[in-house]
């Protein structure tokens, strides 16, 4: 428990105050955020507030899980290298991280909203993503557990298993799969990311929910011996709630600089990094049908732009909501961004609350659990 604890205050702590700094540094080179013209009216106030926050972000989940790791080495003489599923995890997340940074430098090159082109973002996120997707189901431990599985999960690996014709054939499907999770994640918190703190808001539930499942699948993992009947073979889970909280806690620094009206903005650099994290949690964790109710928010909204567009096409011009993403569609009818927010995330918590119950809930009626 105590290296969650400094694994999320160190990433709190080198959030909170290398935010403000990384603030000032943009501000003297000019990097500043482009609005679309066709976005609210009221975001153009918004023109010229630095973004790229999110290599503050991805710094602080980084450094805050390593001075972790460190820390814990010394004090209590644990592991003091990232596990096999966290270094997996830093490099989608990075990785992804990296793409959006290119694209946020583009932007701001050029001054003006368009960076990569999108089959160029397409390329290096499915690069990225097949390269994890190999990887991740190398590597058994002792008890010959890959960081990931050719199974179909849930709550836990189903009896689906995209290997039903043979391990090659499984291995690809595997791969297109956690590209088509990978892609999905990090285009859903990229659509979030459009008003002041929501999409830092909401992935702080997010991860937060995956700590505390992590944590518990630390507690029940199928090792020789166990004696509880329901338990998980999920590689690393110590770890991986180590990297959450990491990441729990530098969003909640980034958030105090993040929230109406921000200072800085995460920009693609934080939300495709986000997004990678997010995909790598589900797929690592063995919850990746369980990504869209946890996720759920993200979710909404994503479906809110397929919705538009698609109805756009075939009804010949009309539209379901005012505007998409669906945040937007809410300030079109007047409201305050501060109340699209707040409301958001308390959408967002409650779909958290509802996955966390379904992972219990779970646990609670298989064979062994007890109610």
């Amino acid at each position: 428990m105590i290296p969650i604890l400094l694994a999320a205050a160190f990433g709190l702590l080198i959030s909170i105050f290398g935010t403000p700094m990384f603030t000032k540094y943009l501000v003297r080179q000019h990097y500043g955020q482009f609005i679309r013209e066709d976005g609210p009216t009221s975001h153009q106030v918004k023109r010229g507030t630095p973004t790229m926050g999110g290599v503050v972000i991805m710094a602080g989940a980084t450094g805050g899980f390593l001075l972790s790791m460190l820390l814990s080495a010394l004090l209590f003489g644990t592991q003091a290298l990232p596990s096999v599923s966290v270094c997996l995890l830093l490099f989608l997340m990075l990785g992804m991280a990296g793409v959006g940074f290119i694209d946020d430098y583009k932007k701001i090159a050029k001054k003006q909203s368009e960076g990569l082109t999108p089959k160029g973002k397409i390329f290096l996120q499915g690069l990225i993503g097949v390269i994890f997707g190999v990887l991740a189901l190398w590597f058994p431990n002792q008890y010959g557990w890959t960081p990931a599985s050719t199974h179909v999960s849930f709550t836990r690996d189903t009896a689906f298993d995209l290997a039903f014709f043979g391990s090659i054939i499984g291995v690809i499907l595997f791969v297109l799969w956690a590209n088509l999770i990978a892609t999905a994640t990090t285009n859903a918190v990229n659509l979030t990311d459009g008003l002041d703190g929501l999409a830092s808001g909401v992935a702080i539930m997010v991860f937060s929910g995956y700590m505390l499942m992590t944590m518990w699948q630390n507690k029940h993992l199928c090792l020789p011996g166990a004696t509880d009947g329901v338990c998980y073979e999920v590689r690393d889970s110590l770890q991986l709630s180590m990297m959450a909280a990491a990441l729990v806690g530098s969003l909640i620094g980034f958030l105090w600089w993040n929230t109406s009206p921000a200072s800085i903005f995460m920009g693609d650099t934080g939300s495709l990094g986000l997004g990678g994290a997010l995909a790598a949690f589900a797929i690592l964790t063995r919850t990746e049908l369980l990504l869209i109710i946890i996720a759920g928010l993200f979710v909404m909204i994503s479906a809110s732009v397929i919705l538009q567009v698609g109805y756009f096409k075939i009804s010949g011009g009309k539209r379901i909501f005012r505007m998409a993403p669906l945040q937007h569609h809410f300030e079109l009818l007047g409201w305050p961004e501060v109340k699209v927010v707040v409301r958001f995330w308390i959408i967002a918590g409650l779909f958290v609350l509802a996955a966390l119950g379904l992972f219990y809930g779970d646990w609670l009626i298989s064979e062994g659990g007890m109610l």
